[in-house]
């Protein structure tokens, strides 16, 4: 049984605060929340399922306030939302049966891969200003990636924007804000898919999920503000701190 006291509601609140700008700028505020929910002692399976509770209030604060600011008016949306629709349905049902430890080393690998090519490669991941964005059709490799995306959004969550990220900067060229933006609606799309088998299962607890939403929604509307405002590599190297910094708390927990 967990214990909501009064220092656990301000540590879920700060913890979603921070998270909220995290995910919203880069990814791995999952890394964050999760532990905080299993230092409430919730078992790790209704962490992870009351942790989507979060991710949807912030994601869909972010989208709008990317849609404010310009940012969402994207040709591929529906198509790009859509494949990692299909991936994070079955990620999400595999989740719901399967400890979330089996995917650790799949995102411990992914974000450290992350940070060796932002650091290294820069232009895989930020491409030049003035790059022309590709469609759908026009990347091979962008399919994959974004059911993969979704398939561990759906499953774990913590890192997808990470995953995210590589499929729509680096195989769809899209620079680093707009790429965060379409990130952020993909996340809110399947987050909404794998919340609802969660719910159907029973597996979220909704008073701490609304707590750790509460500040999330704070960090993600600022987040937006400082994402629109700051420039491309300012942004980039935020990107690889957070890599680091996910990679360390994924080793930790």
């Amino acid at each position: 049984m967990y214990e909501l006291s009064v220092t656990y509601i301000v540590i879920l609140v700060a913890t979603g605060f921070i998270a909220g700008i995290i995910n919203t700028m880069a990814g791995g505020g999952s890394n964050l929340t999760i532990p905080a929910l299993l230092m409430m002692g919730l078992p790790a399976d209704i962490a992870n399922a009351t942790n989507r509770v979060s991710v949807l209030f912030q994601s869909l604060t972010a989208a709008k306030g990317f849609k404010a600011h310009g940012k969402l008016d994207i040709p591929d949306l529906k198509k790009i939302v859509s494949i990692t629709l299909i991936g994070g349905l079955v990620g999400a049902a595999c989740a719901s049966y399967m400890p979330a430890t089996l995917l650790k080393p799949v995102l411990l690998g992914a974000m450290i891969t992350m940070a060796g090519i932002i650091l290294f490669k820069p232009g895989v991941i930020s491409p030049p200003e003035g790059t022309l964005a590709l469609g759908i059709g026009e990347s091979k490799s962008s399919i994959p990636m974004l059911l993969l995306a979704g398939f561990y959004g759906g499953f774990v969550q913590a890192g997808v924007g990470f995953i995210l990220l590589a499929a729509i900067a680096g195989s769809l060229r899209y620079d680093l804000v707009r790429a965060n933006a379409l990130k952020i609606v993909c996340t809110a799309a399947f987050t909404l898919l794998a919340l609802g088998i969660f719910v159907v299962r029973d597996q979220v607890w909704w008073v701490p999920g609304l707590v750790l939403a509460s500040g999330s929604i704070l960090g993600a509307h600022l987040a937006v503000k400082i994402t629109i405002q700051i420039s491309q590599r300012a942004l980039k190297w935020f990107l690889f701190i957070m890599t680091l910094f996910a990679s360390a708390a994924a080793l930790m927990f």
